[in-house]
């Protein structure tokens, strides 16, 4: 996620619960466990109540329905959600701040519910065992969009031309019942029912298209797992460009239809920057990529998965800005989306990972002293360097944000520009070599999945064949900011306000 204009903060963490089923004689033998309600947050550190416990999704149906041309209309919607119990199961609970529902089924037949707060409560017929894979729908919900704030673009939002998604951290319930934690990544098939003459796009490829009786209806499958907060659905007046591909992935763009002449070039170079980050980290790891761009002033930009998202200001920039900007978003599909977070306090992952290729791409370009000020980027390290002390004082270490009760609290500086700084001193340790090929393993070994820093730190070793443990240790849960190897006469000890006004590419 980028904001263009000043530290932001968000919260949301979280593990999904997993339980083995026992096979074989024993298994003929074992009593089902007594059920239980599953629990009511996954305890992630920084958002203990955020996700949901008893259940691993797998799969979900969405189906919103816009019933006008007016981006400030209400919208309904029913979806069906596939998931595993984890435990046996007497309740669970999803994820939905929006209004209904009117109905809800477990299998098919009604269960009862209720609102507790921004939790829907569901209590099936009968009780769910562990290991059965069961089917929730919730029918007859709706969700109406909210007015921008142009300090902290968030949630489901309302542009001039449409309404448009910007979740991450924990916003995607207030659209659609879920279980709203990166923890939990699945499928998605998204359709969208909207008037004729708007458009309604959603991550993933488009798979079919119906006009009749003044609507369109369209759907989209994400086939790839995908994280809640990542999700993009946006309708209104907008237009769809579809480029050329690269290889074998499909690249489109999303822009309102009375400013395509003017927004639909900045978004060219997109097409070499993907085929830039397969040489570095892999194949893409999705089937489409694009950018979306909404006529709002915030200062933000958002990788939502297949479909970065920016608002007017970002794309305002000029171009030796906006493209690194662009190249930290498309670099979250390997770094925060494919790879998702396990938990929030990882957030370093997305962040200092994306952080790391704007810089790569700005040096390429020869624009890294008009986007940072900084001719090189070890002359840029260097400075960060010497405010990193401050930055964890004031933050928490790169790995373990202190709070997340804002949205510049959980995306402080310290994650970004702190985590790409963890990654040049692991680059210094281990050699350039190394360190790309750690890249590449990362993306290939956890693709599709979530992971923790604690999972990056054992692959880390294993692939230098080094133990790093205490090394990465120091670096990304540390207060006190390491010595840099290949450097000893850097020092952290930095005016923080050196760096006041650098924009965040988030």
């Amino acid at each position: 996620m980028r904001d263009t204009s000043a530290p932001r903060r968000l919260l949301a963490v979280g593990l999904v619960l997993t339980a083995g089923v026992a096979t074989g004689p024993a298994a003929a033998l074992a009593r089902p466990s007594t059920p239980t309600p599953g629990s009511a947050g996954l305890g992630d550190r920084l958002f203990p109540t955020l996700g949901n416990g008893g259940y691993d999704v797998q799969h979900y149906d969405l189906k919103l329905a816009y019933p006008e041309k007016d981006p400030s209309q209400t919208v309904s919607g029913d979806v069906s959600i596939t998931a595993v119990a984890t435990q046996a199961l007497s309740r669970f609970n999803l994820d939905f701040a929006g209004h209904g529902p009117a109905r809800v089924e477990v299998d098919g037949k009604p269960a009862r519910f209720s609102r507790d707060g921004e939790e829907l409560v569901v209590t099936p017929r009968a009780a769910l065992q562990a290991g059965r894979g069961f089917t929730v729908t919730v029918k007859g919900f709706s969700a109406t969009p909210e007015q921008p704030d142009p300090e902290a673009l968030y949630g489901f939002t309302v542009t001039p031309d449409g309404t448009a998604l910007i979740s991450q951290p924990a916003a995607a319930h207030r659209l659609f019942p879920s279980n709203d934690h990166p923890s939990d990544k699945a499928g998605f098939a998204v359709t969208t029912d909207v008037p004729s003459g708007w458009a309604g796009v959603a991550s993933g490829v488009r798979t079919a298209t119906r006009s009749g009786h003044g609507r369109v209806v369209s759907t989209y499958r994400q086939r790839q797992p995908m994280a809640t907060e990542l999700l993009q659905v946006v309708a209104g007046d907008f237009v769809v460009q579809d480029r050329a591909p690269v290889g074998r992935v499909r690249v489109r763009d999303v822009v309102p239809r009375r400013l395509a002449a003017q927004q639909l070039p900045k978004f060219e170079a997109e097409r070499e920057q993907i085929r830039w980050m397969e040489q570095l980290a892999g194949p893409y790891p999705f089937d489409v990529y694009g950018s979306l761009m909404i006529d709002v002033a915030g200062n933000t930009a958002l990788e939502t998965q297949t479909l970065s998202i920016y608002d007017s200001a970002v794309t305002s920039l000029p171009p030796a800005v906006l493209e690194p900007t662009m190249a930290h978003e498309l670099s979250h599909q390997w770094f925060g989306n494919s790879v998702a977070p396990m938990e929030w306090s990882d957030i370093w992952l997305n962040e200092g990972h994306a952080t790391w290729y704007e810089l790569l791409w700005a040096e390429r370009e020869g624009t890294l002293e008009e986007n940072t000020g900084f001719p090189t980027r070890e002359a840029f390290f260097q400075r960060i360097y010497a405010l990193s002390d401050s930055w964890r004082a004031e933050s928490g270490p790169v790995a373990r944000p202190r709070s997340a009760e804002e949205l510049a609290d959980l995306f402080n500086i310290n994650v970004y520009y702190g985590g790409a700084l963890a990654l040049y001193a692991l680059q210094q340790k281990v050699g350039p070599a190394a360190f790309q090929r750690l890249q590449r393993e990362w993306a290939t070994v956890h693709r599709g999945k979530s992971a923790s820093t604690d999972d990056f730190i054992a692959l880390a070793s294993r692939s230098t064949g080094r133990d790093l443990r205490p090394f990465l240790t120091a670096w990304l849960y540390g207060t006190v900011t390491p010595p840099m190897p290949g450097h000893p006469g850097w020092t952290p000890a930095g005016d923080p306000a050196a760096l006041k006004g650098l924009r965040l590419n988030k």
